[in-house]
């Protein structure tokens, strides 16, 4: 197998959960009102360090839509799906974007904030005297 290169982003980004592959940022993200059989997602017009799985019509809640099952090109979970084509007039603006599904993805933010804690019994100084 060969060497996988990946694209680091700059700044805040969403990252893969499973190997914290960075796949979009902020900047890009369209809307965060999608769903999916597991739940929340958003939709974002890119997305990097991803494969593509074969095009197949898949019936949605919005309709008949040509999509490809995405994955992270470094652990190879899934991690959403991009929309190729949509029959309803009122549904091509998702034509070329992907869906990232939310439980598939971290924020950058959320891995900054994973806190420690310490169990231990504290002590100070003056318990020592």
């Amino acid at each position: 197998m060969g060497r996988i290169f990946t694209v680091e982003l700059e700044g805040r980004s969403y990252r893969c959960r499973f190997c914290k592959t960075h796949l979009a940022v902020p900047d890009d993200l369209v809307s965060r009102s999608f769903h999916c059989q597991r739940g929340k997602a958003y939709l974002f017009n890119r997305a990097v360090n991803i494969s593509m799985g074969p095009q197949e019509d898949r019936m949605m809640l919005s309709g008949l839509h040509t999509v490809a099952d995405i994955f992270c090109c470094c652990c190879g979970q899934i991690v959403g799906w991009k929309y190729e084509s949509a029959r309803e007039k009122t549904q091509k603006y998702k034509e070329g974007k992907f869906v990232l599904e939310r439980g598939r993805i971290v924020d950058e933010i959320d891995l900054s904030t994973e806190v420690y804690i310490d169990t231990r019994g504290s002590t100070s100084d003056a318990d020592d005297a």
